[in-house]
C-alpha cells in the first residue's frame, strides 16, 4: 500500500509541477484517483500527515516574532475579517436557501454558521508553501499572511476548547515552568552543533511540546507552534528550520493525500464545492479592504489577501467535529474537503501571477490606499552609494566584504529580515530593510546613482521577480546573479541579468585562488 500512494503521489506531483503548478496540487489529485480506485487511507498517511502539520507549525514559530503578532494589521486584521465574513457569508449562505440549492436549501442556521465559520479559516499549509516555494517568508506582506493565519489558529483551539468542552487541566499553568528553563534548552541546542543532532532536536522540542500541551487538554499543534516561537530568537533557529524542511514538505504530502482519501464525492458534491468557491473573491475583497483601512500600502494588502483566499484544513477539523456530534452531516464534510482542494488549486495557480498582474494595475489598487502610511512602509534612499547586493544571506555578507575591501564604502545591502538587518548594522555593515520585490521601492530610488546591482539570492523565481521590477524602472546599470545550475543560468540571462555566475563553480574558483596566495606567499 505505501509503494502505491507514494508512487501516484510522485507521478501526480511531477505532472502538476510540468504544468508549473505546485506538486501540492499534485498529491491532492492523488489522493481522489486512488480512492476512486478503491484505496482507502490507512493509519500511516494520517500519522505522516499529523507529524507533517506539526512541523509545520514549529518551523512557522521559529520564525515568528511575537512583536509582529501585536501590530494592529495582524490581530485587528484577523479578528475584523472572521467578524465581517460570518456576517456576510451567513447572509450569502441563507440566500442560496431560497433558490433550492441541493444541499443548502434545508440548512438551519445553526449549520449554516457551521459552515461559514469553517469556511472563515485560511489554509497555513497552502500559505505557508506559497510563500516559501515563493521565497517571501520573510517579506511583509509574507509575515502579514503569517501572522494573521497564527491568529486564526487561536481562534479555531479556542472554538474546538468550547466545542469538545475539553477544557485544560489545572496542570496547565506548570508550562510556563519553561520560560525560565530557556538558557539550559538554548545550551543544549548550542552543544549539538552542526549534524544530525539538529534535525533531533528539533523533533524532540516540536512533538515534545506537542505531547505536553495533549496532556493539559490543550491542543498539542498549538504547542508545537509556540515551542518554535520561544525558541525563535535562538541563533540556530535559521538553521533547524532548514534542517526541518525536507522532513516537512515529506510529512505534508500525507496531509495532503488525506484530504482527498476522505470520501468518494458524487457530481452534486463536486458542483456545491464549486459554487463555495465563488466565496473566495469575496474573502479576497474584505481583506484586501480591511487591510487598506489599517493603513497598509495596496501592494501589501493585495499580496497577504491573495495569499490568503482560500479555504483552510481547520475548516476540515472543525467540519468533522460537526460531523462527529451530529451538528452536520456526513455529506457536508465531503463538499467542504472538495472545497478546500480547489481553493488550494485556484490560490497556487493565481499567485504566480500576483507580482506581474499587480504591477500592471497598481493604480487600481493603490488608489485605496490611505494617504498616512505605517512607519515602515516609507521608503526612502538608503545611501548614495553605486552598488547594491539583495539578500544578505552568507553569499551576500560574502560579496559585501570583499567589495567593501576593494571599493571601501561605495556598497550597501538590503534584505527583508529586520532582525538580520539589525545584526548586520552592530557589526558595520551597511544594510537597510526592504523588499526588492516591491515595485514601490524601486521606483522610490534614484537609480541613476546606482552602477552595480549584485542579487545574492537563493530562488531562481526571486531573481526573475526583482530583475523586471528593476528593467521597468528604466535602469541603466549592471545587473549579477547567481545560479545553481546551468539551465538557471541561461533562464536568468534570458530575463535581463548581465551576469551569472554559478554558485559552486565560483565557489570553487574562489577556492582555488585563495589556496594559491599560500603559495605566494610562501
Amino acid at each position: 500500500m505505501e509503494f502505491i500512494w507514494i508512487g501516484f503521489a510522485f507521478i501526480c506531483g511531477l505532472l502538476t509541477k510540468l504544468v508549473a503548478l505546485p506538486p501540492s496540487i499534485g498529491y491532492l489529485a492523488a489522493g481522489f484517483i486512488l480512492l476512486f480506485l478503491g484505496y482507502e487511507a490507512d493509519s500511516m498517511i494520517h500519522v505522516l500527515a499529523n507529524i507533517g502539520i506539526t512541523l509545520m507549525l514549529f518551523t512557522i514559530g521559529l520564525k515568528l516574532n511575537i512583536k509582529d503578532l501585536l501590530k494592529a494589521e495582524v490581530w485587528l486584521g484577523s479578528l475584523s475579517h472572521t467578524f465581517v465574513w460570518l456576517v456576510l457569508g451567513l447572509i450569502i449562505v441563507k440566500g442560496m436557501a431560497l433558490i433550492t440549492i441541493p444541499f443548502i436549501s434545508g440548512l438551519s442556521l445553526t449549520t449554516s454558521a457551521l459552515i461559514v465559520f469553517a469556511l472563515s479559516f485560511s489554509s497555513t499549509v497552502c500559505v505557508v508553501k506559497l510563500m516559501e516555494e515563493h521565497g517571501e517568508m520573510r517579506t511583509r506582506h509574507g509575515k502579514l499572511a503569517i501572522g494573521i493565519l497564527v491568529m486564526q489558529d487561536v481562534i479555531a483551539v479556542i472554538f474546538l476548547v468550547i466545542a469538545t468542552g475539553k477544557i485544560p487541566t489545572p496542570w496547565a499553568g506548570l508550562l510556563l515552568l519553561f520560560i525560565p528553563l530557556k538558557p539550559l534548552i538554548n545550551k543544549a541546542i548550542d552543544k549539538a552543533g552542526h549534524g544530525e543532532l539538529i534535525p533531533l532536536m528539533g523533533f524532540f522540542i516540536a512533538f515534545g511540546a506537542y505531547e505536553l500541551f495533549e496532556l493539559v487538554h490543550i491542543k498539542g499543534d498549538l504547542g508545537a507552534l509556540l515551542a518554535g516561537m520561544y525558541l525563535a530568537s535562538h541563533s540556530k533557529a535559521s538553521e533547524i528550520t532548514k534542517s526541518l524542511l525536507s522532513f516537512k514538505d515529506l510529512f505534508l504530502i500525507g496531509f495532503f493525500l488525506s484530504i482527498g482519501f476522505t470520501a468518494l464525492p458524487t457530481l452534486e458534491m463536486l458542483v456545491i464545492a464549486s459554487v463555495l468557491t465563488l466565496l473566495l473573491p469575496i474573502k479576497f475583497m474584505l481583506f484586501f479592504f480591511i487591510l487598506v483601512k489599517l493603513k497598509l500600502r495596496g501592494r501589501t494588502a493585495f499580496l497577504s489577501a491573495l495569499a490568503l483566499s482560500n479555504f483552510s484544513e481547520f475548516g476540515l477539523i472543525i467540519a468533522a467535529l460537526s460531523t462527529k456530534e451530529g451538528w452536520l452531516s456526513s455529506e457536508w464534510l465531503v463538499i467542504l474537503s472538495l472545497a478546500v482542494a480547489l481553493s488550494f488549486i485556484i490560490t497556487n495557480v493565481l499567485y504566480n501571477f500576483a507580482h506581474d498582474y499587480f504591477a500592471n494595475n497598481k493604480e487600481k489598487f493603490k488608489r485605496y490606499e490611505s494617504k498616512k502610511r505605517l512607519v515602515e512602509d516609507d521608503f526612502v534612499q538608503p545611501c548614495d552609494a553605486p552598488i547594491a547586493i539583495i539578500g544578505m544571506g552568507r553569499v551576500g555578507i560574502g560579496a559585501y566584504k570583499a567589495l567593501n575591501a576593494q571599493v571601501g564604502n561605495q556598497v550597501w545591502g538590503l534584505d527583508t529580515d529586520k532582525k538580520k538587518v539589525n545584526w548586520l548594522i552592530e557589526n558595520n555593515v551597511q544594510a537597510f530593510e526592504g523588499d526588492a520585490e516591491d515595485a514601490d521601492f524601486w521606483e522610490s530610488m534614484d537609480l541613476s546613482k546606482i552602477e552595480l546591482i549584485l542579487l545574492a539570492l537563493p530562488s531562481m523565481q526571486d531573481i526573475k521577480n526583482i530583475t523586471i521590477q528593476i528593467k521597468r524602472t528604466n535602469y541603466q546599470g549592471k545587473i549579477a546573479a547567481i545560479a545553481r545550475y546551468d539551465d538557471d543560468r541561461i533562464k536568468l540571462e534570458s530575463y535581463g541579468v548581465d551576469k551569472v555566475f554559478n554558485f559552486y563553480n565560483e565557489a570553487g574558483v574562489g577556492f582555488a585562488e585563495e589556496s594559491m596566495s599560500l603559495l605566494k606567499n610562501a
